[in-house]
């Protein structure tokens, strides 16, 4: 009995439909990467696990995809791979069962490169990366447990140049795309240690980061509640309560912040930082994008220092899909101490969804073969031949159906292909040296040269 196919959940086929829509993202996001000096770069699809732990929070740790050691089954190392396993269990890692992991993100990745590389980099080194991520996540729509990720960082500068630069990035990746409808977050982890100082829960920053970050999905009273469970005082609780309520009715400013951490001297630093990030973009002259300063902003993973980004779409039930920060010693675990950085990550799937939904890819994205030549029988071909390479050779994406078959055949699949134009070579048009051309669309069809068949697709 034949085994029914499927696929491991949280995964998903890209048929060549799909795929041609995510080349034209792909294509489109590396474009301005390099246009802001950033060269490729990829790393191995799985790390040591002792790079990934500890660098993304404990919930993090929890969503790694860890691969099984080779050898368990044999007899020597069974016994200390049933120990092992326990231990797994219990939520402890032991090197006897596992020592890899597939990669959560590229940052980290990113960041061992640096530090096994740096006498070769020239710094501030300007990289971007696009590759698959994986994580042990609950699927849902916007979520998968495997996924592309888009990321460019500097490292290697403090120049609040770098984090503007991101906006501007961020602004001309949409642009490009046609989506207007998006807001960027930004925030300071430095403010969202201020907020902690002065509501007196100085020390509590990582619960404080961990919470938060959940506003949007859970809300205010489940947030004030998990804070409480994490041991903040009814006191602390009660003084940020206010600030909560003042961010959703939108009335956050930098000088109402200014006030606020005028105490902190973190938080003013914070404060600082994103006044000088928005000197720099007027001196660039604007963005045009639309910028939302949100205090709750926090991004979940640990290794954030500076200001943080996320965008989210305006028009679309969908969470981020884009997000990054500064981390200042993010290669200081692995011995670089002081080598500050920043970055943002294009989450294509999500950004896929939103376009899919919005109906915003452009017929080109979808193209592939652009004509095709009817194939009429033997007597015919050489001549067909000579055409499809002399397409070819003109830069045009052709091909001649492979077998002779019924005419009818060959219109159907040109239209189920969604190939735009078709070229019939038969005895008449080979005596003149000429070609019918067809419009798929239209129906209309007239008699051409090959040069002026070439010229007329090209406009297309």
């Amino acid at each position: 009995m034949a085994q029914k196919p499927s696929l491991p959940q949280g995964t998903r086929d890209f048929g060549p439909r799909q795929m041609s829509r995510r080349h034209y993202l792909f294509s489109t996001i590396r474009q301005v990467f390099e246009k802001f000096g950033f060269q490729p770069l990829e790393t191995p699809a799985m790390e040591n696990l002792s790079v990934l732990t500890g660098k993304y929070g404990d919930e993090g740790d929890q969503l790694l995809f860890k691969i099984l050691n080779n050898g368990l089954n044999h007899p020597s190392k069974e016994e200390k791979a049933r120990g092992a396993f326990e231990q797994v269990l219990q939520g402890k890692n032991d090197a006897n069962l596992t020592e890899r992991a597939l990669r959560y993100d590229l940052t980290v990745p990113f960041a061992r490169y640096v530090v096994m590389n740096q006498h070769e980099l020239s710094f501030p080194f300007r990289r971007y990366q696009i590759q698959p991520v994986w994580r042990a996540d609950r699927p849902q729509r916007g979520r998968y447990r495997e996924f592309y990720q888009c990321d460019a960082d500097v490292i290697g500068t403090d120049s609040l140049i770098c984090e503007a630069e991101i906006v501007l990035m961020i602004s001309e990746v949409f642009q490009k795309l046609g989506l207007q409808d998006y807001s960027i977050k930004v925030n300071n982890r430095k403010v969202l240690s201020g907020i902690t100082e002065v509501i007196g829960a100085a020390g509590k920053e990582t619960d404080f980061f961990v919470a938060i970050d959940k506003l949007d999905k859970i809300g205010v009273a489940r947030v004030l509640e998990e804070l409480q469970e994490r041991g903040f005082s009814p006191a602390a609780i009660a003084a940020l309560e206010p600030l909560l309520q003042k961010q959703a009715q939108g009335s956050v400013t930098l000088p109402f912040l200014q006030e606020l951490l005028a105490q902190s001297e973190t938080g003013t630093q914070g404060v600082a930082e994103l006044q000088e990030m928005y000197q720099l973009l007027e001196a660039f002259g604007g963005t045009g994008a639309p910028l939302e300063l949100d205090l709750t902003l926090a991004r979940g993973l640990s290794y954030y220092t500076g200001a943080i980004f996320e965008v989210k779409p305006t028009s679309v039930q969908m969470g981020s899909i884009c997000g990054g920060g500064r981390y200042d010693n993010l290669t200081g675990v692995f011995g670089l101490k002081g080598m500050s950085g920043v970055g943002i990550s294009f989450g294509i799937d999500r950004i896929y969804d939103v376009l899919e939904e919005l109906n915003l890819f452009p017929t080109a994205a979808e193209s592939s073969t652009q004509v095709l030549i009817i194939n009429f029988g033997a007597a015919e071909q050489p001549h067909a031949l000579r055409l499809l390479a002399q397409l070819r050779q003109a830069g045009l994406r052709a091909e001649l159906y492979p077998d002779s078959a019924k005419m009818k055949k060959q219109m159907d699949y040109a239209n189920k292909k969604g190939i735009p134009y078709v070229m019939l070579l038969g005895e008449e048009e080979i005596k003149e040296g000429k070609t019918a051309l067809k419009d798929m669309q239209t129906g209309s069809q007239e008699r051409l040269s090959p040069q002026e068949a070439i010229q007329k697709i090209g406009r297309a």
